[in-house]
């Protein structure tokens, strides 16, 4: 921000000023060779002759091309970045190509002529090449005028694909034709260094005129974008498949990005290194990146008078460029900031693309890296020099300053941090510590112990960023980052917008921030199907505490513990009950599982639907898991009226001898079962097990007498056939042992009768 723009004209060559004299007389397609040394001038047709202009700086052949007027000019041309010699490409609106080629003796020479779309059926309305890959939009000739017909029309174009290659000293190698997508309308096709984007055009039907694509030959797959939305996704293709892409059976499956909006208002498109730069009709300038998300990048001082107003954008060396008529104005790409404002000496200036990396000249080295402009007043370019007499910042500010452009590309908080805002906050220690050494108060090895845990995330936040810019396993490193922010998030107090930015994360990507979330809390599982924890009880504070409890939240905001049951909800559902349980052994006045509120296994319940609507199975581990005992009770209650006994009885035995009062309770519903029907039986054995033993026989006989069904006739030896068979006294014969097991008598029979609970033959009479 404290340096200011240069411009100089550059000594070029006489081809250079032919170049610069046909740029004056229309609006040209004008393009920079990979080399650094060639430039490309394509007039309009009806544009004076010749139409066609290579110029060259330094040694080497031009080329001069010119059509007469009933012969079509080329709909567009281009440089392709072959290494052994200069190559240059012409393709017409019929889908004829030539291919000409540069040798060290001979100059210019044609190397190849053929037909992309043979028969001549098909309209090529755009082409770029992209990657060693000719790509180009054409329009099915579909013969009917019929007004019915126009939406069908509006998708009769199709975006084709073929390699192109250089082979052997002067020939070319065509692959193919293969199909990328088809039944689309018309796009504009514009290639970066890696990517190529597909945007909607004047005549795009304009219910999908907010759409673009963005496809990535190296990995093979799609991003559908909807900026305005700020949504995108991605589709892979499997081109040894021979996989293609239908646009609306694709649009049919994202009905999100379908919702009604206006046609983007673009006025002008430019790809960059970084993506796609465009500018609106209201002066804001975007990028949309390879990965299908959309940066407002800063907003011009001017914007544009119309559509009919010349524009030109180009980003060099962190700095983004824009001429609108006769104005110059450079912005920070960081934060936006306007760096210079220069009014030129003339309204038509034409920003050319930076050479390819690795490509130095002359020139380049001499101005330290500009960005080159051609006008009709000469080829300039715009480099870097600090005016005399600067003051600059002290170095305490220049922290703050820095700090802010650092944390605002971690953050996802929609707010501009500023310098002032990172003095106060005590979160952002480590500015405000390097500030302080700065100015003498603290030494430097105190200064690095405490941020050296903060200088080991920076680094290697640093090493991820540079490998999303380079393109290599991008979706391992979106998910790495996503991580990077969780655990960062974790570590702060969780309100406000450091909430919002959790949810936002769990949101977009669920699998990596719940991948965060399990070590942050050092989850692993015992092999018995339970979690055991090591993390410290702070971090358990922070993620169990209900941090919107008396607060106003947005709409679809959720505390931190209820965003981890629905995330568990959504990719392990199994693991949930487990980690309820976990949760609610985590002890904390207002924030554990004996505070108030809420108990951890009702707000587990809310997250996994309504009353009804709720997964039978998750809702029953939940609440046999919770301890409480009307939880437990209801459970059982949901096991017997679904006639699942033996699971019934499990959940009575699992608890420990801490619930006899719950055991007693959960035995006397079963019983009651046991008096009215013979389903038990199977189970009786663990029914046994279940009794209380300080249940005496006459209390069990009493329970039971409770719970018999009423008599409906005189009783008979035998059940009816089809009748439900009666509880006799065979079947009680085990209960009556485990109930007078430990008050059995050791001395004399006191009763007649007694004994008849010892008697290994007691016959199975019925009980009246």
């Amino acid at each position: 921000p404290s340096r200011v723009g240069r411009l100089r004209q550059e000594d070029i060559e006489t081809a250079s000023a032919k170049a610069r004299r046909q740029a004056t007389k229309g609006d040209p397609v004008h393009k920079i060779g990979p080399d650094g040394r060639h430039l490309l001038l394509l007039r309009p047709p009806g544009a004076p002759t010749p139409q066609l202009l290579v110029a060259v700086r330094g040694s080497g052949a031009e080329l001069e091309r010119a059509w007469p007027e009933d012969h079509p000019s080329p709909l567009d041309a281009f440089f392709l970045p072959w290494p052994a010699r200069p190559a240059l490409v012409l393709v017409w609106e019929s889908g004829i190509i030539e291919v000409w080629g540069a040798g060290m003796e001979l100059g210019w020479r044609l190397l190849q002529s053929t037909e992309l779309c043979p028969g001549g059926e098909a309209r090529v309305v755009a082409v770029a090449a992209v990657r060693g890959r000719l790509v180009w939009c054409e329009e099915l000739q579909s013969g009917t005028e019929d007004p019915i017909e126009r939406p069908a029309a509006a998708f009769n174009y199709r975006v084709c694909v073929r390699t192109l290659e250089p082979s052997g000293e002067a020939g070319t190698n065509l692959g193919r034709t293969r199909i990328l997508l088809h039944h689309c309308p018309p796009f504009g096709l514009l290639a970066s260094r890696k990517d190529l984007f597909l945007v909607p055009t004047a005549t795009t039907w304009p219910g999908v005129a907010h759409i673009l694509l963005i496809w990535s030959p190296s990995k093979g797959k799609v991003i559908v974008s909807a900026p305005c939305l700020g949504l995108s996704h991605s589709k892979i293709l499997n081109p040894r498949q021979g996989d293609t892409w239908d646009f609306r059976t694709l649009l049919r499956g994202l009905p999100g990005l379908l919702s009604p909006r206006k046609p983007l208002a673009v006025h002008t498109w430019a790809p960059a290194p970084q993506g796609l730069l465009l500018l609106d009709f209201g002066g804001t300038v975007s990028l949309v990146q390879s990965h299908g998300g959309t940066r407002a990048v800063g907003t011009l001082q001017e914007a544009p008078a119309g559509p009919e107003g010349s524009a030109a954008l180009g980003i060099f060396h962190g700095t983004l460029a824009c001429v609108l008529g006769n104005t110059l104005e450079l912005l920070d790409m960081s934060s936006g900031q306007l760096l210079e404002r220069k009014v030129l000496s003339t309204d038509r200036v034409y920003l050319l693309e930076p050479p390819a990396p690795g490509v130095k000249d002359e020139e380049e080295m001499d101005i330290g890296g500009g960005l080159r402009m051609l006008s009709a007043l000469g080829l300039f370019c715009v480099g870097w020099e600090a005016p005399q007499g600067l003051e600059l910042p002290s170095a305490k500010d220049l922290v703050f300053e820095e700090a802010c452009i650092y944390y605002q590309r971690r953050s996802l908080r929609g707010a501009q941090l500023t310098p002032e805002e990172l003095r106060q906050d005590s979160t952002f220690r480590a500015p405000q510590a390097l500030a302080s050494i700065l100015q003498g108060h603290l030494p430097p090895s105190t200064l690095l112990t405490t941020l050296r845990a903060e200088l080991r995330d920076y680094r290697g936040l640093e090493q991820l960023k540079t490998q999303l810019v380079a393109g290599d396993d991008e979706e391992a490193g979106w998910t790495e980052l996503a991580e990077h922010e969780v655990a960062r998030l974790l570590r702060t107090e969780l309100t406000g917008d450091q909430l919002v930015q959790l949810n936002t994360i769990f949101q977009a990507l669920p699998t990596a921030a719940w991948g965060a979330t399990l070590r942050a809390l050092q989850l692993q599982p015992d092999g018995n199907g339970r979690l055991r924890s090591q993390a410290p009880p702070d971090v358990w504070k922070k993620v169990l505490g209900d941090t919107t409890a008396g607060k106003e939240t947005p709409n679809g905001i959720l505390p931190p513990f209820e965003l981890l049951c629905q995330c568990l909800c959504q990719l392990e559902p199994r693991w949930l009950p487990p980690f309820v349980e976990l949760a609610q052994q985590q002890g904390g006045p207002g924030w554990g599982a004996g505070g108030p509120g809420l108990p951890l296994y009702r707000r587990a319940l809310a997250m996994i639907g309504e009353e009804g609507n709720r997964p039978e199975t998750l809702e029953l581990e939940l609440l046999l898991g919770s301890g409480r005992p009307k939880a437990v009770l209801q459970a059982v209650s949901q096991l017997v009226q679904k006639e699942q006994w033996e699971r019934a009885l499990e959940a009575g035995l699992a608890l420990g001898p801490s619930s006899p009062l719950l055991r007693s309770e959960i035995f006397k519903l079963l019983l009651a079962q046991f008096a009215q029907h013979r389903q038990l039986d199977a189970h009786l054995p663990l029914l046994c097990r279940l009794c209380p033993p300080e249940l005496a026989p006459d209390e069990l006989l009493l329970l039971l007498k409770t719970h018999l069904p009423d008599e409906v006739g005189p009783p008979t030896p035998f059940p009816e056939p089809g009748s439900e068979p009666p509880l006799t006294v065979g079947l009680l014969k085990a209960l009556l042992e485990q109930t007078g097991a430990q008050g059995r008598p050791s001395g004399p029979v006191l009763s007649l009768y007694e004994d008849i609970l010892w008697d290994p033959a007691t016959p199975y009479l019925p009980l009246s």
